[in-house]
């Protein structure tokens, strides 16, 4: 904890936003109230072997009927943003059609207690849950996927406009592209380049689509949309091995923003991207997978190490684990590299057309300790300092950073990993919805007063 009285949030300057985040899916519960529909994960949560522990999101943090005590919460502990994400099902049960009025109102009662408390809404449009009538019908790989999300969009700005200013578009499209319609690991399950490749398309079409509406019904909007990010790094200077690792950058990294930014798909005579341009036609669309945002949000959670591996089909690059190598890692596996952090950035950086980067999410999985009923998380309070001492030095270096959210404000339904993957600065009793506050939201409490 002495680290506390060397890096201090005064150092990131006035005018630089703290925050913190949830997501629907992951918190709200609620799953069947007032007029809610099913989402894939609702549906996904049920199959036999899919969700760690047999978890299910049904109740999750019961924050739909605890919001009220968790926003005292995120003012307790010193944020001044609080970034969630609307639930798609909430607003439109069937994905599009008829409005559910009850779903509109909770999200202005939270909006609302939001501004009395004098926290800063950022709102999430899209953070993986898409409904599941939606999905029985193609879901991202469906043609009409464009026009059903343009229609939840309008009917969210124009109800909530008003008193929101601030808009994430998606959450990590490479995330739910791959994970849900390639690998099959997340909902809804899907398996095959025949899924991915249109719902990647969809997915960068939605983005700047969903900028221009928010753009049009909402006056001074500042508009984001965030992406998962992680520095690539060649296992050697084998040609073969500096190849691979620039078709996993394609993928991880360039897939998303180089669309946005005008640049149209990376190709770098990757076949992948030929594969998508046949299959979707995507030299139509190039000027409309344009838009100028106001910030990108990048989500680092670690580095990829990447090797050429022959024996994968088309992408012929595989990973080399963070374990084997004996580096620093967290309790899901995954490298703890601060360094690697300023060089993603860094990497974002570069681009002409990015104006603003908010880190809008940072956090890891340690197991807790519970002690005389406090609960010591010493190692997540030592991985923070050491990514702020780095992003410090990314905007001492130039990089014009405007915020950091922390992921996440508490325990919740961590997808796949169920209930078992803890990133909270707060902890949840699950059975009894008891939240205790762990040692790193006490030290973030004491750093934003500094």
């Amino acid at each position: 904890m002495s680290d506390a009285t060397i890096l201090k949030a005064s150092d990131f300057g006035d005018d630089f936003l703290w925050g913190v985040v949830i997501a629907a899916a992951q918190n709200e519960g609620a799953y069947k109230t007032d007029g809610r529909g099913l989402s894939i994960w609702d549906q996904f949560s049920n199959r036999q072997g899919k969700i760690k522990g047999g978890a299910t999101p049904h109740i999750a943090c019961d924050f739909y009927h605890r919001y009220k005590d968790d926003l005292l919460l995120v003012k307790a502990l010193g944020f001044k943003v609080f970034r969630f994400s609307i639930s798609w099902s909430r607003i439109l049960p069937m994905g599009t059609g008829k409005v559910n009025q009850e779903g509109l109102q909770f999200y202005h009662r939270l909006i609302d207690e939001c501004l009395a408390l004098d926290l800063i809404p950022y709102v999430t449009l899209y953070h993986w849950d898409l409904p599941l009538a939606l999905e029985k019908e193609g879901g991202w790989a469906s043609t009409h996927l464009l026009k059903w999300f343009s229609r939840y969009v309008q009917v969210c700005t124009q109800e909530f406009g008003d008193k929101v200013n601030n808009w994430i578009v998606l959450n990590e499209p490479m995330g739910f592209t791959s994970l849900g319609y390639m690998i099959g690991k997340h909902a809804p399950g899907k398996i095959g380049l025949s899924n991915f490749l249109p719902a990647v398309h969809n997915a960068v079409m939605a983005q700047s689509e969903g900028g221009r509406i928010i753009r049009a019904n909402v006056p001074n909007a500042n508009i984001g949309t965030s992406f998962s990010c992680s520095e690539i790094i060649p296992a050697t200077q084998n040609p073969k091995d500096l190849e691979a690792a620039k078709r996993i950058d394609i993928l991880l990294n360039r897939l998303f923003i180089e669309p946005a930014l005008g640049m149209g798909y990376p190709s770098d005579d990757f076949p992948l991207m030929d594969k998508l341009y046949i299959h979707n036609k995507a030299w139509k669309f190039t000027e409309r997978m344009r838009f100028d945002f106001d910030f990108i949000g990048l989500q680092n959670y670690f580095p990829v190490v990447v090797k050429y591996n022959s024996v994968i089909p088309i992408i012929q690059a595989t990973d080399i684990s963070a374990k084997s190598r004996k580096v620093p890692i967290t309790d899901m596996g995954w490298e703890v590299n601060p360094t690697s952090f300023y060089r993603i950035i860094q990497q974002f950086a570069k681009y002409k057309g990015i104006k603003k980067i908010i880190i809008s999410e940072s956090g890891a999985f340690y197991k807790d300790k519970m002690v005389n009923g406090a609960v010591d998380d010493e190692k997540r309070i030592q991985y923070f300092q050491q990514y702020l001492k780095a992003l410090l030095k990314a905007k001492a270096d130039g990089m014009n950073i405007g915020g950091y959210f922390a992921w996440t404000l508490m325990d919740n339904f961590e997808w796949s990993e169920g209930y078992h993957a803890r990133f909270g600065l707060v902890h949840v009793d699950f059975k009894t919805q008891l939240r205790t506050v762990k040692s790193s939201g006490h030290w973030f409490r004491q750093f934003l007063a500094e």
